[in-house]
């Protein structure tokens, strides 16, 4: 007999009722994750076999092993599971974005050089450009400032097939570095720079999850003004690094260095 107080049987039809499915997530890099219970949220920033290691917005790193349960993307339940091996792809490309040399041993250095201001500018033009300079043969330099180039030039005694390439922090008109950028004059010789305040400005501000550089403001030294401004702890190199390990390919940099940098190359590598 059925009872007219309730409605058919659920189970009449034979059916089970089931648990929802959770979806499995592939862990890609810049994929946003939390914990379900709250107690980690950050950004993959990369995966091994049976691993995925995220980072938070300070920095901190936790590795979690692969697949992954008890996470949210996007506010939803989900599996994070080993990416997918990805398709057949053409030739290999430097991080610059050229055609990577295959099995070819680095050039014995060139007479001509590229100098840069820093050791966090000579860092950022390694991680991209790196590759592409040790098949060409050139040697990136640091200045230590802009302040003495007038003299560094006149040592280094620039001439055919010794050239000489400075990339100069923020060369604007009328900046102190354009200043002393204009007194450098020889046809073997070749100072370029970017607008920026410092180097830490050519990354983009999306390879790091913020919205914008800060303003800083004058009297404040820049880059703990720039930390203090993002929430980041007072730490510049270890700041340094979270930037430059933000920094894969030449897409996270504004085009405004890509251009300088390669003309810098282009120069010092000239034949005439």
């Amino acid at each position: 007999m059925r009872s007219k107080q309730y409605g058919p049987d659920v189970l009449a039809d034979g059916r089970r009722r089931t648990r929802p499915q959770i979806p499995e997530v592939p862990a890609e890099r810049d994929l946003v994750v939390e914990e379900s219970g709250g107690g980690f949220c950050g950004v993959i920033i990369g995966w091994e076999q049976d691993a995925v290691t995220c980072e938070d917005r300070l920095g901190r790193r936790r590795v979690f092993p692969l697949p992954a349960t008890g996470f949210l993307v996007e506010g939803k339940p989900v599996t994070l599971v080993r990416p997918r091996p990805s398709a057949p792809r053409g030739p290999d490309r430097t991080a610059s974005g050229s055609v990577a040399v295959q099995g070819l041993r680095a050039r014995v250095a060139r007479e001509s050089r590229i100098y840069v201001e820093g050791v966090h500018d000579a860092e950022l033009v390694e991680r991209i450009w790196g590759d592409d300079l040790r098949v060409e043969g050139v040697v990136v330099e640091y200045l230590e400032g802009v302040d003495q180039l007038p003299s560094i030039v006149a040592e280094f005694d620039p001439g055919p097939g010794r050239r000489l390439g400075v990339l100069v922090d923020h060369l604007v008109p009328g900046s102190k570095e354009s200043r002393i950028a204009s007194a450098v004059s020889s046809e073997y010789v070749l100072v370029t720079g970017h607008p920026f305040v410092d180097i830490w400005q050519a990354v983009k501000p999306s390879a790091l999850g913020i919205r914008g550089w800060p303003d800083v403001p004058r009297g404040t030294p820049w880059k703990e003004g720039v930390l203090a401004a993002l929430g980041w702890p007072d730490d510049v190199p270890g700041a340094w690094r979270r930037i430059l390990a933000a920094v894969g390919t030449y897409t996270d940099l504004e085009p405004t260095l890509l251009g300088r940098v390669e003309e810098l190359i282009d120069f010092v590598t000239a034949e005439h």
